[in-house]
Order: C-alpha cells, then sequence, then structure tokens
C-alpha cells in the first residue's frame, strides 16, 4: 500500500513540473540583451537629441544639461501616466531604467498608485518612499567619498 501511495506521488509530482515545464515562459538571453540595449539606447540618443538641440539654439553646457534633464523627466512622466512606460519597460527590460528616465518613473507610478489615500498621506509618502533611500544613500556616498578626497588631500597623494 505505501508503495502505490509513493508512486502516486511520484506520478502527481512528474504532472506537475511537466505543467510549470509548459506554462513557464522561455527567456533568451541574447534577445533580451539586445532589446535592452535597443531601449537604452534609444533614450540616450533621445537624450543627446535634446542636448544637442539646446546647444545649437545657443545653450552653453550646463543649461543645455539642464533642459535635457527637464524634458527626460516630463517625458517618463508623461509616459508612466498614459500608462505606456511600463510597455516600454516590459519590451526593453533593464534597457529601460536608464536612470533619470527610470527614476522618474519609479516616482511617478508610486504617486499615481497612491492618490486615492490622499495628497499626504498617499502620494507625498509614496513618493519619498521611493525617492528617500536615492537621496539617503546618494548623499551618504558623496560624504564619505568626500571624506576621502579630503584625507587624500592632506596626505598630498593628489593635488
Amino acid at each position: 500500500m505505501p508503495d502505490t501511495i509513493s508512486q502516486q506521488q511520484k506520478q502527481k509530482q512528474k504532472k506537475y513540473e511537466a505543467y510549470v515545464k509548459k506554462v513557464t515562459p522561455a527567456h533568451s538571453l541574447p534577445l533580451n540583451m539586445g532589446k535592452a540595449f535597443l531601449t537604452g539606447g534609444i533614450i540616450c540618443t533621445l537624450g543627446q537629441f535634446i542636448l544637442n538641440t539646446a546647444k545649437s539654439m545657443g545653450a552653453d553646457k550646463e543649461a543645455a544639461g539642464t533642459w535635457c534633464s527637464v524634458i527626460l523627466i516630463l517625458l517618463s512622466v508623461l509616459l508612466t501616466g498614459f500608462n505606456l512606460y511600463s510597455k516600454i519597460g516590459k519590451f526593453g527590460g533593464a534597457g529601460s531604467l536608464v536612470p533619470i528616465t527610470g527614476f522618474a518613473n519609479s516616482v511617478a507610478s508610486s504617486a499615481i498608485e497612491f492618490q486615492a489615500e490622499g495628497q499626504v498621506f498617499g502620494i507625498g509618502c509614496k513618493i519619498f518612499t521611493i525617492a528617500g533611500p536615492v537621496i539617503l544613500y546618494g548623499l551618504l556616498s558623496s560624504w564619505i567619498l568626500g571624506i576621502f578626497y579630503y584625507i587624500l588631500k592632506i596626505m598630498e597623494v593628489i593635488s
């Protein structure tokens, strides 16, 4: 009797494994890498186009960089609001996480998701759930690097 139970369990296990294998999507690493490269490349090319356009209109390097950042953030937030950025992310994977647009998307999507909870506890708190750690670790790492720079400067390793 115990042998039949164990055989039944083995058959169930085999059926389950076959089912999992059937429903699990097959991913092609080279294809996913190509899509990420294409998506990130398009975003970066758009940024370079904005940068070059601003420079050709008479903006200096710093002002052109500011315009580029602002326009990329605006486009990312608009695409998130119209639920298009998630489709870009689904296609391009990590390529859609180019720092400025990916960060703007994550902040905007959390604000949209929790807007029903109100201005302060919904939108305000959830935006800082995403932005807070980025700001914290950015400040912390820049402070630590500043200390290293200061020490190296005192030791006259760097001039």
